[in-house]
């Protein structure tokens, strides 16, 4: 992946290496993703009240997601469908991490609501974010090829979280060639899969051998290995869009 994103310096166009470089985050989580999750690239997310996030760099959907529209290979994507969204940077600073966390947090508030109950099953739930969701909540990362020391960043972000409820944090930021921020128990430095009110940010720095890839590959493998949704229920994104008319009927 280094030498992938060095040989991507030569663009000399910026928005062909930033798409080039999200194409090569694409592929490295495509790798290491739970089968039934897919990584997608160049994506909107769309919910059934109307509302649209950002473009987003990456997308982590469910493999049974309905192909709403794919053209050119950009797609849109019901909300319902989504595990969660990676913001991918080429060189992370305050402002940038902060466009990134706005998109995290528009995303994270968009509702999940068009799913189809299933008769006699104990419904499912996951906790997160210091509530219990009766959906998958939304994942909220952001990967750069580098940044600003990994320190600063941590104080910027510390800094926009002060306004935002832990619902609206990213869950983690990790930088190629120098290590990870995550959430985490402040008595005993166990790491968290996803904030919670009270948790502390922890730095980790990456041991030069081995960068943040592995620690990547491996936290991917818990964060979404157990992801799941239930039947997803297109009508309500049909709204009142009439469908047909009664013509006849018979009976016996």
């Amino acid at each position: 992946m280094r030498a992938d994103f060095e040989q991507s310096r030569n663009f000399r166009h910026s928005g062909e290496a930033g798409t080039s470089r999200e194409v090569l985050v694409q592929e490295f989580l495509s790798g290491y993703l739970p089968a039934h999750v897919e990584a997608v690239h160049n994506a909107e997310v769309i919910s059934a009240n109307g509302d649209i996030s950002p473009q987003c760099d990456i997308v982590l959907i469910d493999r049974g997601t309905p192909p709403f529209t794919t053209l050119n290979g950009y797609r849109i994507i019901p909300n319902e469908c989504v595990y969660g969204m990676i913001e991918v940077k080429t060189k992370l600073d305050g402002n940038q991490l902060r466009d990134a966390c706005k998109k995290i947090s528009k995303m994270r508030r968009m509702p999940k609501t068009a799913y189809r109950p299933i008769p006699g099953t104990i419904p499912r739930s996951t906790t997160a974010y210091g509530d219990t969701h009766r959906f998958f909540p939304t994942s909220g990362m952001i990967v750069a090829f580098e940044s600003l020391e990994l320190e600063t960043i941590g104080s910027h972000l510390m800094e926009w979280c002060r306004t935002c409820n832990p619902n609206e944090w990213p869950d983690s930021v990790w930088v190629i060639g120098k290590g990870h921020l995550q959430w985490g128990d402040p008595r005993n430095g166990t790491l968290f899969r996803s904030p919670v009110a009270g948790a502390s940010l922890f730095q980790i720095d990456a041991i030069p051998d081995q960068d943040i890839l592995l620690s990547l590959a491996l936290h991917l493998n818990i964060h979404f290995s157990d992801a799941w949704m239930n039947p997803l229920d297109l009508l309500p994104y049909s709204d009142d869009t009439l469908l047909g008319r009664i013509a006849n009927q018979w009976t016996l």
